[in-house]
């Protein structure tokens, strides 16, 4: 028989709205660049992380999320929490970035700060230098939010012993539209972690 495992958190960041377990944590007004509602949320959430201000847009919405629901644990390395992240546009808008500084000879500009983030797996180092993350973790595309393979994947880590909970989240950046679905998976009480219920949550 296999095991059940629960859902025992979840964050969604959208719109200029964090919802935290169900209910509303912190939003801003209708309209609000994400640049400004990210520089609000680190404040409202009293985070401490100075490089937060360095990272691309996909890392700072990852990161809010993933710090939200991982405070509290002690960042010493010995948590075993695996990262599984997915997204459809991948690093797009970063990708896009970068693209315009090179695009013109006469005004070429790389930039080493924007190109380093061309890889969406950037968002999951950042996370796992913050907490201490030295587990499993893997980005994926896909073209839509896929909660059969969160479901399926997450299990496997769990089952095999190669992780004690997995943070997995659908992270999605593209021309100021976004939208984080994140949640951890333990033995902890909850929803139990089912493609079903995660869309559910998803589209709550």
């Amino acid at each position: 028989m296999a095991n059940k495992y629960s859902i025992s958190g979840y964050c969604i960041i959208e719109g200029g709205k964090i919802s935290l377990n169900g209910q509303e944590f912190f939003t801003v007004p209708e309209g609000t660049l994400f640049t400004d509602f990210a520089k609000q949320a680190y404040k409202f959430t009293e985070t401490d992380y100075p490089k937060f201000f360095k990272m691309d847009n996909l890392s700072k919405l990852s990161f809010l999320a993933a710090d939200l629901l991982l405070k509290g644990q002690i960042a010493d390395g010995s948590n075993n929490t695996a990262l599984l992240f997915a997204n459809a546009s991948s690093s797009l808008d970063t990708d896009v970035k970068y693209n315009d500084s090179i695009a013109d000879r006469e005004n070429y500009y790389p930039s080493p700060a924007v190109f380093v983030y061309t890889l969406p797996n950037i968002c999951i180092g950042e996370i796992s230098i913050r907490h201490k993350l030295y587990t499993e973790n893997s980005f994926f595309i896909f073209e839509a939010f896929n909660p059969a393979f969160f479901a399926n994947y997450a299990s496997i880590l769990l089952d095999t012993g190669k992780a004690e909970n997995v943070l997995c989240g659908w992270v999605e950046f593209f021309k100021d539209e976004y939208k984080a679905f994140m949640y951890l998976v333990s033995k902890e009480n909850g929803p139990e972690h089912t493609a079903k219920n995660i869309q559910t949550i998803y589209q709550s």
